[in-house]
């Protein structure tokens, strides 16, 4: 394995970890013994376990922004691509791929009261999909596809708060229609047609 097939092995085992026990539950000794490695070659990949926790952060963003937001971006503006983030986040939520569940919420809820680097790259992407998001209703308003008295920044927290119960729906209940249900809910928190 090359330089980059190895950190991307470290980066995806370490998504694994962290989405079950946190990130600050990633230790480089784990992560040695998960992936056949050396401490030192773990650690010379990243050079901090903050470096190791902020690349993680990254590489998960990424990966939601790839599974929710690329499959629709194409879409017509308005309602098609606002329905269509909405069942395309409710699809991620329900199978994100970590056995863990979602890694932005589990990282959130973590990280939320904390000051720091780590703290910082994860508010930073949340940022940017709350600013989508509400970029993405704004358009759906000034298009005629939803009421004009919709807030677009209450909306879109109101979709965030929707999403973020699907995960434990799913994990800790076993609703396995979960991801169906938080979809009908954000149609009708959008009130959507």
């Amino acid at each position: 394995m090359d330089a980059l097939e190895t950190r991307a092995a470290i980066l995806r085992t370490a998504a694994d970890i962290a989405s079950v026990d946190g990130l600050e539950g990633l230790s480089i000794g784990r992560l040695a013994t998960a992936l056949s490695m050396s401490k030192s070659g773990v650690l010379g990949q990243f050079g901090s376990k903050e470096e190791l926790q902020l690349e993680t952060v990254r590489l998960v963003l990424a990966n939601f922004v790839a599974r929710v937001w690329e499959p629709v971006r194409h879409a017509e503006r308005g309602l098609p691509r606002l329905t269509g983030i909405c069942e395309a986040w409710a699809r991620y939520a329900m199978d994100p791929g970590y056995p863990g569940g979602c890694c932005v919420a589990t990282f959130s809820h973590e990280f939320d009261g904390r000051p720091g680097r780590v703290r910082d790259e994860l508010a930073t992407g949340v940022r940017q999909w709350r600013a989508t998001l509400v970029r993405e209703i704004t358009t759906a308003i000034s298009h005629g596809d939803l009421p004009p008295d919709l807030d677009p920044r209450q909306a879109a927290f109101t979709l965030d708060a929707i999403a973020s119960g699907i995960g434990p729906a799913r994990l800790l209940h076993g609703d396995t229609d979960a991801g169906t249900w938080a979809a009908q809910a954000m149609r009708t928190a959008l009130r959507a047609p």
